[in-house]
């Protein structure tokens, strides 16, 4: 009967302490909510103008001091009336580092990308316009007599000299130097009608 009593006295205490503690929990639980509720009534602006100062941009600035007293609320068992203020400053100056760290990332992806986009719209439409100047090109010089035809590709597309054309053409070279001269004058003129 003795051990009977014993553990049934052992339970009520046990199950009492634990009622006690769950009570204690949920007035603390309580409390804490009625510091953080009692915070953002006498901070929230406070925080709203010192991040908004920090940021420069109002709306966004809303919104990460609504940030700072959702991250509050993980707290709330640490929260004590005499620290909140701490706790809410501490947690704003990390939201704005935060804030800013990736603004400038953003920042940095974002000219990183426009400069890929505009070299490769730049080379693709490079690589167009070359392609079409160079059939123009072609079209053109199947018009030139003959002669001029053969010294302008030697010169133009072989990379020859005006020695080596007219030593390959049996040519003096002033003839060489008047057929590209002439050559060159009428490609420039037909392209810029054609451009």
């Amino acid at each position: 009967m003795f051990c009977f009593h014993f553990v049934s006295c052992s339970i009520s205490i046990f199950v009492s302490e634990q009622n006690q503690i769950a009570m204690e929990n949920q007035q603390n639980t309580t409390r804490s909510s009625n510091v953080i509720a009692t915070a953002y009534t006498d901070y929230y602006q406070k925080v709203f103008a010192y991040i908004a100062c920090r940021i420069n941009r109002p709306q966004e600035a809303e919104d990460l001091a609504q940030d700072v007293f959702l991250r509050l609320l993980g707290y709330q068992q640490m929260i004590q009336p005499v620290t909140v203020k701490y706790f809410i400053f501490t947690i704003a100056r990390n939201i704005v580092t935060d804030y800013i760290r990736h603004y400038y990332v953003r920042q940095q992806a974002a000219v990183c990308l426009y400069d890929q986009v505009i070299t490769y719209t730049n080379e693709t439409e490079e690589k167009i316009l070359t392609a079409d100047l160079e059939n123009m090109e072609l079209r053109i010089l199947e018009n030139f007599p003959s002669q001029r035809e053969k010294i302008y590709r030697l010169s133009r597309y072989n990379e020859k000299s005006v020695d080596e054309i007219a030593e390959a053409l049996q040519l003096s070279p002033r003839t060489v130097e008047n057929h590209l001269f002439l050559g060159r004058k009428l490609m420039r003129t037909a392209l810029r009608q054609c451009i």
